[in-house]
């Protein structure tokens, strides 16, 4: 048995793109950063931040289009897929992206967003995925103030 599963809380660094498929299916892209904290050897706080390639699918990613805005802090569940590609140089590429199959908008009305919306799929990325089951998340009662360095990971 093994497990292909991938759990980010981040930024979007852009808005998100929506094109459709052929058959008619949305298809989302967008970039996600991740900051990670820690010190070096000289005691100093570092912070390094990784990019990711989010690709949504389906019912989802048009709620995605929608809601999502550059800045906006979100939750996201996934799998990491992977692709060859030839460069010019005729050099092979290998790209890594994420494939998400939930994401949850995180923050309060203050944030970019101003809503707080779940998108759920159990078959995100199929190619005969109908949209799935999507459903609006409760509202939730803010909290006291989390900055980006109050998150341990």
């Amino acid at each position: 048995m093994s497990v292909n599963k991938v759990i980010l809380v981040g930024r979007l660094g852009k808005d998100p793109e929506t094109r459709y498929t052929s058959g008619g299916q949305a298809v989302c892209h967008f970039s996600m950063a991740t900051d990670e904290s820690y010190k070096d050897k000289n005691g100093e706080r570092q912070k390094r931040t990784e990019w990711h390639r989010i690709t949504v699918w389906g019912k989802q990613a048009e709620i995605a289009q929608q809601y999502l805005k550059k800045g906006a802090q979100i939750y996201l569940e996934g799998s990491i897929r992977s692709g060859e590609w030839t460069d010019k140089e005729g050099q092979k590429k290998t790209s890594y992206e994420i494939n998400a199959s939930n994401f949850r908008m995180l923050g309060s009305k203050s944030d970019s967003t101003g809503s707080s919306y779940r998108a759920n799929s159990a078959a995100a990325g199929s190619a005969d995925f109908d949209g799935g089951p999507t459903a609006p998340a409760e509202h939730e009662q803010a909290g006291p103030e989390v900055s980006d360095e109050d998150i341990p990971f």
